[in-house]
This record gives structure tokens, sequence and C-alpha cells, in this order.
């Protein structure tokens, strides 16, 4: 009898737990981003909801069908999707048309390593929160990097974390910054060494890790694009036609990287999982 009735129990906690985690588990949601010379297949992150959600919701509007991939820097990035290159004639300029911004999602499981989905912004001089413009994207290709150097970038002066920093304590004050250089150079240059002491000390507590073994592990196999982790959200990657994106990379650019053969996009949303 007892273990009848632990057995009773146990599928009844088996039961229970899996119902549990099925209700609790989100789904999966792919898109296919269809181009002229081949189709990759991206899953979106759950970890940045809002980026997920907004992609989805322009896609299915058709937002980004018939635009170009119009900015390409091999070894770096391919970028496109910005309504204003719809049609677009050649040796047309093209920025960020119509910008449709959101707040930025950074988390340290997303980041920029090969076939990384990510959203551009306007600079910081225009854009002192880093809202993302998620009415265009750009595809990480970047390049292998060794141990050596991604120690390097974490000593650098100007690694992430330093400039997370510097970002905290400059940019609240740029303004005051500016006014005391022209009044009253003194006191310029005090609270320069003020905000300089604050950053040190901050420096000094934080962890100096800039790359998880997860991001070093990336980095080093597939590659990417490192120095970009926490300036831009990162909120798919691509799963399957990896192969495209070093196909658009290597396109004959002008001066203004925009490839001469069109690169037509269109996003098509895929079964979930």
């Amino acid at each position: 009898m007892k273990v009848l009735i632990f057995l009773v129990l146990g599928i009844i906690i088996q039961e229970t737990t899996t119902s549990v985690f099925s209700q609790s588990k989100e789904p999966v949601f792919y898109v296919n981003i269809i181009t002229n010379m081949g189709t990759m297949k991206v899953k979106l992150y759950n970890e940045t909801p809002h980026h997920r959600d907004m992609f989805l919701e322009l896609a299915a509007k058709k937002h980004y069908d018939g635009t170009l991939f119009y900015r390409v820097v091999k070894n770096f990035v391919i970028q496109g999707g910005s309504d204003d290159s719809r049609n677009a004639p050649p040796g047309k300029h093209i920025g960020y048309g119509t910008a449709i911004t959101i707040d930025s999602e950074f988390n340290d499981k997303c980041f920029h390593k090969k076939g990384a989905l990510c959203a551009p912004r306007q600079p910081e001089d225009i854009n002192h929160f880093k809202m993302s413009d998620i009415g265009q994207f750009y595809i990480v290709q970047g390049k292998k990097y060794t141990n050596e150097e991604l120690d390097l970038i974490e000593k650098s002066v100007n690694n992430p974390i330093m400039i997370r920093l510097k970002r905290k304590y400059y940019l609240p004050r740029k303004e005051e910054l500016a006014k005391l250089k022209k009044e009253d150079p003194r006191e310029f240059n005090k609270l320069l060494r003020k905000i300089k002491d604050e950053i040190a000390l901050d420096y000094a507590v934080s962890d100096k890790k800039v790359f998880t073994e997860e991001q070093r592990k990336a980095y080093t196999t597939v590659g990417g694009t490192p120095d970009l982790d926490g300036e831009y959200t990162v909120f798919g990657e691509v799963v399957e036609g990896m192969s495209v994106i070093d196909k658009i990379a290597a396109l004959k650019t002008d001066k203004n990287n925009r490839p001469y053969k069109d690169v037509t996009i269109k996003v098509e949303i895929v079964k979930l999982k």
C-alpha cells in the first residue's frame, strides 16, 4: 500500500511539474530574411521581448519588404531594412529613414557573435539614452579573435566597462562641463577631476572581466564584433544560412558602403517552435 501511495504521489508530482513548466515555457519565434542572394533563418531572443515583439509586428506589416541591405562593411556588419532604401536609385545615400525607436535591452547572454541580429541607433549626441531604431537592423559578420586580443580589449582604457562608466558619470554633466569650460576654467577642471575619480573608484570595485566564457568561445571560434557589446541591442541570431552573410559582405561597395548590386529584403514569419 505504501509503495502504491508513493507511486501515485510521484505521478501527480511529475504531472504537476510538467504542467507548470509547459505553461511557463515561452514559445520561440523565428523569421526568414529572404534576399536575392539567399535566405537566412533567424531565431528571435525571448531575453529581448520588446525588440522581438516590435520586429514581428513590423514584419507582419511588411515594413521591411522591398528594402535593401544598404550598408555593407566586410568583417563588420551588413545593415538593412531602412524604408528610405526601398526603390532607392543607384548611388543614393541611404540613412535612417523613418526611425521607430524603442528602449534598448542589454543582456550578457545576447552578444555580437557572428550572425547576431541587432538594432542600430542614432549617435549619442542626438540620442542620449541609446534608443534602438527597430525600423531597421544589422547582422554581424565580424572576425575571429584570439584570447590574447580579447585580453587586450579587457585591459584597454576604452573597454566596454570603461565606456559604460564614462557614460554613466560624464553624460549627465556634459552640458554643465561645456558651460564651465567657457565661463570658469578652474571649476571646469575641478569637476573633470571629480568625474575622473568617480570613474576610477567605480572601475576599481567592479568585476573587470568583460567577456564571459561563452562570449570568449564564440569570439574565438565563429567570430564577431565584441567592441559593440553594451552599445547596441542584440535581439536574435542566424541559425541557418550563415554563408549568405559572407556573400553579401563580399560585395563591392561605393564610398557610402552601399553595394553596387542591390540586395533586396523580405522578412517572413515562420512557424513557432
